[in-house]
């Protein structure tokens, strides 16, 4: 059986010319443009881009999302309360909504991270009540999920749930409503106002815990009629790779909801792999962290067989890299290029995979008839003839004419 038989659906279209004639006998050739598939990464960067008025640094940056859109079709944009909105009521709209949109034109669908977060909240929520806590929440979601409405339809409604009550390492506005109100009771309230803000968004639930703590959480949502779209699964392996056993477990077990299921923060290392005795991560600090060609080498095939187990998995809908560039979070060697933009073996080991392997590009001759058939990856193709070309949407089996533009 063709592990990857989900991914693909069958065409038959019958090709007309742009006279209306049928083309009979005539050699299309087909391509794909776009997967439905998303293959993300973490655009912050555009952020940069569009906020940067110094002209080396946008050259630079340039290049830099010139490599990034080689590869991904999906971006996550950050929306961290602390960051976001530094200063209450001065929220870092513009340059986020003109990177959402310069993104949307170039083909990416737009994720927003995250509405609602106990680490990087803003410190000014602390000065409030919980019941004023809870109401400025809401109306941050009701604001940033009505505003963006059309350009970021995606985002990580609330994350790392499972440890947001419990959280003792620094005081938070967030943990305070959460003790207060329970895990069910708060992502009841932020699911709630984004979905009557935008009901046809997709909405995630996302953490770090993979255990029996997170699965209960899901199963204690659904039971509460919670609205979840889709349950992400973060992956930050610095320590490590997780490995075919791992992964498989993780996808069986979260599989039972019977719920898309997107890997939002995925991190493989190429350089020296961070100590097993680090609990939090954040804990690591270190000047710098080299990445090494055996690192390197080692990245490249761990990627490629990640991808390769979730892209075949019926129920995975997006993979999302957290950093495209190494130096970015801890100083970790975890990019797909160097801090210069060079690219690594893992850059090229993806693009193999998405734009080689994962791709169809097919020369086809149309039946006396003008009907064309053949199978290929969902996503969007140009059909290209003597006569003209047309555009196919491809993601359930598709029958249909099509009229070839001059």
């Amino acid at each position: 059986m063709n592990q990857l038989a989900h991914r693909k659906a069958d065409v038959r279209v019958r090709i007309l010319n742009p006279d209306g004639t049928a083309a009979a006998r005539r050699p299309v050739r087909a391509d794909q443009v776009s997967h439905q598939f998303l293959f993300g990464c973490g655009a912050f960067d555009a952020v940069d881009l569009m906020k940067t008025k110094d002209e080396a640094e946008q050259a630079f940056l340039r290049e830099r999302m010139e490599k990034w859109l080689g590869l991904f079709n999906y971006g996550t944009l950050p929306f961290y309360w602390g960051r976001y909105e530094p200063e209450e009521g001065k929220p870092a709209q513009a340059e986020t909504m003109a990177a959402a949109r310069w993104l949307r034109g170039m083909g990416v669908q737009v994720k927003g991270h995250p509405l609602c977060w106990h680490t990087a909240c803003a410190p000014w929520l602390l000065k409030y009540s919980n019941e004023e806590i809870l109401r400025r929440q809401i109306e941050r979601i009701h604001r940033d999920v009505t505003g963006y409405r059309g350009v970021v339809d995606l985002w990580d409604v609330i994350n790392e749930v499972v440890i947001m009550p419990v959280f003792d390492r620094y005081d938070n506005a967030i943990t305070r409503i959460c003790k207060e109100l329970g895990r069910v009771g708060l992502v009841r309230e932020v699911f709630a106002a984004a979905k009557e803000c935008n009901p046809d968004a997709v909405l995630l639930i996302n953490d770090f815990n993979t255990g029996k703590g997170y699965e209960q959480l899901i199963g204690d949502l659904l039971e509460a009629d919670v609205p979840i779209g889709a349950i992400g699964i973060q992956s930050h392996q610095h320590q490590g790779y997780w490995g075919k056993e791992k992964l498989n477990d993780v996808l069986e077990r979260f599989s039972r909801f019977g719920l898309p299921i997107h890997f939002t923060e995925n991190t493989l290392i190429s350089g020296e792999i961070m100590p097993p005795h680090i609990v939090d991560l954040n804990d690591w600090q270190v000047d710098e962290w080299p990445s090494t060609p055996e690192g390197e080498e080692r990245q490249a095939r761990e990627i490629g067989e990640m991808y390769s187990i979730l892209f075949s998995h019926p129920l995975v809908e997006a993979i999302t890299t957290w950093d495209f560039n190494d130096g970015c979070w801890l100083k970790a060697p975890s990019g797909f290029v160097h801090e210069d933009n060079s690219e690594k073996p893992s850059y090229r080991m993806l693009k193999k995979l998405i734009h080689g392997d994962w791709e169809t590009h097919a020369n086809l001759v149309t039946d006396e008839e003008g009907y064309l058939s053949f199978s290929g990856f969902k996503g969007g193709y140009t059909l290209t003839a003597e006569t003209g070309c047309a555009d196919l949407i491809l993601s359930e089996n598709t029958e249909g004419t099509i009229t070839l533009r001059a």
